[in-house]
C-alpha cells in the first residue's frame, strides 16, 4: 500500500488556464504539458484543458507529441526540442508542428515542403536553443517568403522573465518582435512569467507551463494562481529518545536530546523529497510545523514532533505540500525551484485527480 497520497486538482488547472487566457486575450493561450505535465500526468491534465477549450499544446519530444496526439486528435501540438531531420515523416503523419532550432532543421523542413506550419526558434539571448542572430539574418536573406517555405510562426524564450526588472527582458522582446514583424510571422513569446510582464511581452501565442500547475510566476509578489497539488505522507513510527540521547539518521548529522519525540514518515529522495532538505525542511501535522531531523533517506525522513499538542501515531498523515507549504516554499528550502519539486514526484504515491467542474 502506498504511504503517500498525491492529490491533483484538475479544476484548479483549468481555472488557472482560463485566468491566463482571459488576461492575454486576444492572444492565444496554449498549454505546455511536457515532462508528463510537469510530473502531474499529461493525459488527465491535457484532456481537462482540451475540454475547457485549450486548442494548442506544447511538448518537448516527439514521443510526448505522439502520445498526446493519440489522446487529442484535433488540437495543435508543437514539439520544442526533438530532432527534425530524421522524424519528418512521423511529424507530418501525426500532424505535429516542429520547432526548428538550427539551419539544418530549417533546410530539411523546407525541402520536404511539409504542409504543417513549423515554428522558427530565434535565440534572442538565452544561448540554449534556436537560431543565432547571424543564422537568422542569413536565412532571412535566402527566404523572402517564410510561409511558402512551410513556416507559420516565430518563437523565442525569456531567460529572466521571473525577474520583472531584468534588462534582458526588454532586449529579448525587442529582438523577437522586430524579427517577427520583418518576417511577417506571428510570434509566440510569453511563458508563465513573461505573461505577467505586460501585453507588450506576450506576442500572439503565449505558452504557460508552471503557472498552470499552481507554481508562482511572479515570485516578487503573491502567487496569482490557484494551488493544484496536495501531498500527504504517513507516519511509520514514533519514538522517544532515550535518556542518554544520541544521533539521528545517516552520518549522525543531527543530535537527539533526551526525551525528544521523533516521528519517522514514509517519504524520501526516491519520492522526490530532495536530500538538500536534510535538517532544514519541515512537514505539517494539523497546521503545526515539524522540522526534519537528520538526513533525508531514500524511503523515509525523521521529524521532531515533541512540541505538538497531540503526538502523532503510526498511520497518521503529515502534509508535505498543501495549505501550509506550497511547492515553491518547499523548493526554496531545498535551494531549488518548484519545477524540480513537481517533476521529481515519484511513482509510489496513490494519485487522486479531482475532476474539473467541481469548483
Amino acid at each position: 500500500m502506498a504511504l503517500g497520497r498525491l492529490t491533483i486538482n484538475l479544476d484548479a488547472v483549468v481555472a488557472n488556464w482560463r485566468q491566463l487566457a482571459g488576461l492575454v486575450r486576444p492572444a492565444e493561450c496554449a498549454a505546455v504539458v511536457k515532462a508528463d505535465a510537469y510530473g502531474l500526468g499529461m493525459q488527465p491534465v491535457a484532456e481537462a484543458l482540451a475540454d475547457a477549450g485549450c486548442a494548442s499544446f506544447w511538448v518537448a519530444t516527439l514521443d510526448e507529441a505522439v502520445a498526446l496526439r493519440a489522446l487529442l486528435p484535433r488540437v495543435r501540438i508543437a514539439v520544442l526540442s526533438d530532432q527534425v531531420e530524421p522524424n519528418i515523416r512521423e511529424l507530418t503523419a501525426h500532424r505535429l508542428t516542429p520547432v526548428l532550432n538550427h539551419p539544418g532543421a530549417v533546410a530539411a523542413w523546407t525541402r520536404w515542403a511539409a504542409p504543417a506550419a513549423a515554428w522558427l526558434h530565434l535565440d534572442t539571448g538565452m544561448h540554449r536553443l534556436g537560431l543565432s542572430p547571424a543564422e537568422w539574418l542569413a536565412l532571412s536573406v535566402e527566404t523572402p517568403d517564410w510561409r511558402a517555405a512551410g513556416i507559420g510562426g516565430l518563437m523565442s524564450h525569456y531567460a529572466c522573465a521571473d525577474e520583472r526588472e531584468h534588462r534582458l527582458n526588454v532586449v529579448q522582446r525587442d529582438r523577437a518582435v522586430t524579427a517577427a514583424q520583418t518576417a511577417r510571422l506571428r510570434l509566440s513569446l510569453g511563458n508563465s512569467s513573461g505573461i505577467f510582464l505586460g501585453s507588450d511581452f506576450r506576442g500572439d501565442v503565449v505558452r504557460p507551463g508552471m503557472a498552470l500547475y499552481g507554481l508562482n510566476p511572479t515570485p516578487y509578489t503573491e502567487n496569482p494562481m490557484r494551488p493544484v497539488v496536495t501531498l500527504e505522507v504517513q507516519v511509520l513510527q514514533v519514538r522517544a529518545v532515550a535518556p542518554d540521547g544520541g544521533t539521528v539518521g545517516y552520518g549522525a548529522s543531527a543530535t537527539a536530546s533526551p526525551g525528544q519525540v521523533l516521528a519517522t514518515v514514509g517519504l524520501g529522495y526516491a519520492d522526490g523529497l530532495h536530500r538538500a532538505l536534510s535538517n532544514r525542511g519541515r512537514l505539517y501535522f494539523n497546521g503545526a510545523a515539524a522540522p526534519m531531523v537528520g538526513r533525508v533517506s531514500m524511503d523515509s525522513v525523521m521529524v521532531d514532533v515533541s512540541h505538538l499538542t497531540r503526538e502523532p501515531a503510526p498511520g497518521d498523515w503529515a502534509e508535505v505540500i498543501g495549505p501550509n507549504q506550497s511547492a515553491d516554499a518547499l523548493a526554496d528550502m531545498a535551494g531549488t525551484i518548484g519545477y524540480e519539486v513537481l517533476t521529481s514526484l515519484g511513482a509510489r504515491y496513490a494519485r487522486t485527480y479531482l475532476p474539473a467542474g467541481n469548483g
